[in-house]
């Protein structure tokens, strides 16, 4: 199986539930990983490059996807805009989208890198998180990624429903190393997992169902 791996934190949880559920030396041998960011994991995704990932919510409409997905309920600190002339995020698939839904200008920035600028960025009115506008709006959380499948649908159903009843630790090393990565604190990282959860359920599809519709326009 080759899976496709963005090391962004909001992941964290999920790859270290893999890793802990991963355990013969079988399934290792066979679980192959490709690093990338999320636009690029949604074309080799759609090339069959990869057999499964927590690919952008705009690409996975027709695909095979669980029900694990990566999730704000109000405000998520690491897809923002910094207001100005818009200018989209190269790395992003999803956000692009919802910052043109949003009527938001500005410069769309996702991932650690938005985390970063969140926690250094002093002039917080500089700075717009959609998470939050499109819960202002729409009073509803909002899907970013989905875990979609080309195969071993059966492996990746069974995976998914045992990380979202498994309360995942993540190691205090991991936590650190994450941390120093991208210049900010432990603490300041804990307050952005809090942030994130990963059940999609009903009023999550009612959100996913909105964005698709909406993003019609912009496709």
């Amino acid at each position: 199986m080759i899976f496709g791996k963005i090391d962004y934190i909001n992941l964290l949880p999920f790859y270290v539930f893999l890793k802990k559920n991963i355990k013969s030396s079988q399934q290792k041998a066979i679980m192959n990983w490709k690093k990338s960011y999320p636009s690029d994991i949604n074309k080799m995704f759609k090339m069959r490059q990869i057999d499964a990932a927590l690919i952008s919510s705009i690409k996975s409409q027709k695909e095979k996807c669980s029900n694990v997905g990566i999730i704000s309920r109000k405000d998520v600190l690491s897809v923002l805009c910094i207001r100005g002339k818009y200018k989209k995020d190269e790395h992003s698939s999803t956000s692009n989208i919802l910052a043109k839904i949003l009527n938001t200008d500005g410069q769309v920035v996702i991932g650690d890198k938005a985390l970063k600028l969140f926690f250094q960025n002093q002039n917080k009115d500089d700075i717009i998180d959609l998470g939050l506008q499109w819960f202002e709006k729409y009073s509803l959380p909002f899907v970013y990624a989905r875990l979609c499948f080309n195969k071993n649908n059966k492996t990746f159903n069974k995976l998914s429903k045992k990380f979202l009843n498994t309360k995942t630790k993540i190691p205090m090393y991991i936590l650190n190393k994450k941390a120093k990565s991208i210049d900010i604190s432990i603490s300041q990282l804990n307050i952005y997992l809090s942030k994130i959860s990963y059940k999609i359920g009903k009023n999550e599809q009612k959100s996913l169902k909105l964005f698709f519709k909406l993003s019609k326009n912009y496709n």
